[in-house]
């Protein structure tokens, strides 16, 4: 190693000397997608910590209890504030409405009702400025500012809720539990619980849950509090959770959003790897010479080698801390506008776990990259010090080096799927990225071998421009193999990013209005029912109205077992589900397994259960299942499966019992209205009308805020992948200037056999717009075959083709590649033949 340490030295030295001119492009490359993993994952970090930190706040107490469509009776009141001090909450949606011109005005709500205690940890801000307890005096009620715009209403103004009127007295501007509490489809309306009595609101059968928030004292074991309690109510059929995880839903979110995210990272790192093996590779081609030399003074191979890798090691470390101080940098840079945006408190500083993983990822990723050029190196031989090499030798790399680089791509794709959190979609994007690598390679050596042939036809003979330009592409040393990998890389990103983007938009703009209803009708009562049918019924602007009793339930048993211990973590446990009871099935139901019960059954109770859910969770007919109901538990036998079709926003209840079961039990009844567009508003103003205390969702609303949320998630993807395609304009950028010498000698040329600069600029522009036009329609079609992949197999949707999209992605690498080309035209056009010619003898 002695040797190799004094030729690494002396090669460092006058590499910086030179201002590291060959390692330009390695650096950057390196540094962008090390520094973007790093950001992500600081950002990550940031928000969980963020949470654990104000994870009291955003959940509203030490710890929450929720009880489902019930208030906690006195003896769990009693077993609550014997843990600490208690506030009580009431949440659930309904209509707000005020006088209009032409009728009433109406839009949907979600109602808080909170007690004197609220908030227990922080504040609620409003405006105009005054105390919480003062705006909620008597009717008094706070609204979200565009709740307010929307219904036209200013503090002071009145509006009711059900059959209550109630008196607005300034706009919610901050909640400090807003962040807690999931996913809500209608603005925030907040009361003092006591005055919503005489709304007619909350009835048997209500949809609305009651939460109740606990201050523990400071010294309090959480996990025991919880076993005590658990002692306490046995059969309540509460849910707890504390402050250890605030905001759950938030969490996951950005865990899986992140993980992706870093995903992303990767593929830009598998871009930018193009990039480090370019221009170890250019390094290397130039080092030939004296290579060659060392050979000859009797320098073994090992020595070479280890010489080498001792500087691309070193040029390596470099990028290496340039990438994680830029990936630590940004979240701080950034730190005000993140904390503007994002919806929970983020505590942004420099966290270690996010950057030894971007670092982890980029020396793997680094060492995989210029290990196949450093390995073909060692292989010159000294008599290529005596005639002109033209580039690295043919040969393969010794099998030693062939293994080390599979071990390096294994170790790489294991620390994604490891990291991540995600191994499915780790190993599919691994998969992924490697199919469209070797497609790339593939169309880069067809490409040439096509450009060879092209150029010699006779078709092209007086087309200089055209012909010349074909022949570069095939020609010794073209850059189509760099760029079109590079470019096509980071294009094939952003192509799958558009692609499964515009299907999920799809799914929503043009599949779902085709079946789904206009309005989702919840708290009906029993005795309203009928009222209600009969309103639709005789509607000509009615197609059809589905109506069925609704209960929540929480499955806490299977076959005398915790539900969770026998089908894992899956969905259908995870909080409470609808539960319905029918004599008969509906028309559109499919038996798949078992039978359903008779009409008039009246004996031990008996479940149909969703088929797909149950065969995910191993259920079989005859099995028992518990169900815990308004804190009852209720046990029944599997007598039938059936389909379950949720992507019509119809009714589907994954559990169905008889009716003898739970027809007793205090229940509500839901509904969905199929009408005409133009029948919606009357249909509205008559059943809110005559029912005010029914709450109608509007179906187009629900889509557009979910739609909403995807368009979120879909622009964060992309600015992901843009930092790709930057790493990718940088390799095509380096490879445009890497040949600017080749390109000067050929315009000294051209010139010479009296070719213009007009003809000489046409042949560089045509030969960088056929590499961008073959990277484009490759990424075009790899974006689509992995937009198909996520949307057939994760989003479970049907998959059209995006041809904008595509279009897009091909144009944009035929301009990439023109503009690059382009910006190194200059040197070239200005080159002086005689000039160029005389220093090439």
């Amino acid at each position: 190693m002695s040797p190799a340490i004094v030729i690494a030295r002396r090669e460092l030295r006058a590499g910086f000397r030179g201002g590291l001119r060959g390692f330009r492009v390695f650096i950057a490359c390196l540094t962008l997608g090390i520094a973007a993993i790093a950001a992500v994952g600081s950002v990550r970090e940031a928000i969980s910590d963020g949470l654990a930190r104000e994870g009291a706040t955003l959940l509203g107490g030490d710890a929450s209890i929720e009880f489902t469509y019930r208030f906690a009776s006195d003896e769990e009141r009693a077993a609550l504030e014997a843990l600490g001090q208690v506030s009580e909450i009431v949440d659930f949606r309904s209509m707000a409405t005020v006088p209009g011109a032409d009728g009433p005005d109406r839009a949907l709500t979600q109602i808080k009702g909170v007690d004197g205690a609220y908030p227990l940890f922080g504040a609620v801000t409003l405006e105009p400025a005054m105390p919480l307890s003062r705006a909620l005096e008597g009717d008094g009620a706070v609204m979200d500012r565009v709740l307010m715009d929307r219904l036209g209403l200013v503090p002071g103004d009145a509006f009711r809720l059900g059959t209550k009127t109630f008196t607005l007295r300034a706009a919610i501007l901050s909640e400090p539990d807003d962040a807690g509490g999931g996913f809500d489809f209608g603005p925030r309306t907040m009361v003092r619980t006591d005055a919503l009595d005489g709304a007619g609101l909350i009835q048997p059968g209500t949809l609305y849950e009651t939460e109740y928030r606990l201050v523990l004292p400071p010294e309090t074991d959480l996990d025991a509090a919880r076993a005590r309690l658990d002692a306490a109510l046995p059969e309540a059929g509460f849910r707890w959770r504390d402050r250890r995880n605030g905001a759950p839903g938030i969490q996951i979110f950005v865990d899986r959003l992140s993980s992706f995210l870093v995903l992303v990272g990767l593929a830009g790192l598998a871009v930018g790897g193009v990039g480090v093996a370019s221009a170890v590779r250019a390094h290397m081609v130039d080092k030939i010479g004296t290579i060659a030399t060392l050979k000859t003074l009797g320098a073994e191979s090992r020595t070479i080698f280890s010489a080498y890798a001792l500087e691309v090691g070193a040029v390596t470390l470099l990028s290496l801390l340039l990438g994680l101080a830029l990936g630590a940098a940004l979240p701080l840079a950034f730190a005000p506008l993140l904390n503007d945006r994002l919806p929970v408190p983020a505590n942004i500083a420099v966290y270690p776990a996010p950057l030894l993983e971007a670092a982890l990822y980029g020396l793997l990723a680094a060492a995989l990259f210029t290990l196949w050029p450093l390995a073909k190196a060692q292989n010159v031989r000294a008599a290529a010090l005596f005639r002109e090499a033209g580039g690295l030798p043919a040969s393969l790399p010794r099998p030693a080096f062939l293994i080390a680089t599979g071990a390096l791509l294994a170790a790489l794709v294991g620390a994604a799927t490891w990291l991540s959190g995600i191994a499915p979609i780790a190993l599919w994007t691994a998969l992924g990225l490697a199919v469209a690598f070797c497609a790339l390679l593939g169309t880069a050596w067809i490409v040439r071998r096509a450009a060879r042939r092209l150029a010699r036809l006779d078709a092209l003979k007086g087309r200089t421009a055209l012909r010349t330009a074909i022949g570069a592409v095939g020609g010794r040393g073209s850059e189509a193999g760099p760029v079109i990998l590079s470019l096509g890389l980071g294009l094939t990103v952003l192509a799958a990013v558009g692609q499964i983007d515009r299907n999920l938009r799809d799914a929503i703009e043009r599949d779902l209005p085709e079946v789904a209803p206009s309005y989702f009708v919840v708290d009906i009562q029993s005795d309203q029912i009928d009222g209600f049918t009969d309103r639709l019924e005789g509607d000509p602007g009615v197609s059809r109205v589905e109506a069925a009793p609704m209960l929540r339930g929480i499955v806490t048993e299977i076959n005398g077992r915790d539900a969770r211990e026998v089908a894992g973590d899956h969905w259908v446990l995870d909080g409470d589900r609808g539960v319905t009871y029918a004599a008969e099935p509906s028309p559109e139901t499919t038996i798949t397994a078992g039978q359903w019960w008779p009409e008039d059954y009246d004996g031990p109770n008996l479940i149909s259960f969703s088929a797909n859910e149950a065969e995910e969770m191993g259920l079989s007919l005859g099995d028992s299942l518990t169900v815990n109901i308004l804190g009852r538990d209720i046990e029944g036998e599997i007598a039938s499966f059936r389909e379950v079709d949720f992507s019509t926003a119809g009714i589907g209840f994954i559990l169905a019992m008889n009716p003898a079961a739970l027809r007793d039990a205090p229940h509500s009844w839901i509904a969905t209205i199929y009408a005409e567009p133009q029948a919606e508003a009357a249909i509205l103003r008559d059943l809110a009308d005559a029912y005010p205390n029914i709450t109608a969702i509007r179906v187009r609303d629900a889509i557009d805020r979910v739609s909403e949320i995807l368009g979120g998630v879909a622009a964060a993807i992309t600015y992901g992948a843009s930092v790709t395609l930057a790493t990718g304009a940088v390799v095509l950028i380096g490879a445009a200037s890497a040949g600017t010498r080749g390109r000067v000698f050929e315009a000294a040329v051209l010139k010479t056999l009296g070719a213009s600069r007009a003809t000489i600029l046409g042949s560089f522009a045509l030969r960088w717009a056929f590499m961008g036009l073959a990277a484009g329609l490759v990424a075009a079609a790899g974006g689509a075959a992995a937009g198909w992949g996520v949307s057939t197999f994760l989003m479970e949707t049907e998959f059209r083709f995006a041809p904008l999209s595509a279009l897009t992605i091909v144009g944009g690498g035929v301009l990439a590649t023109l503009l690059a080309g382009l910006a190194f035209a200059w040197a070239p056009l200005a080159a002086r033949p005689a000039r160029v010619l005389r220093a090439r003898e």
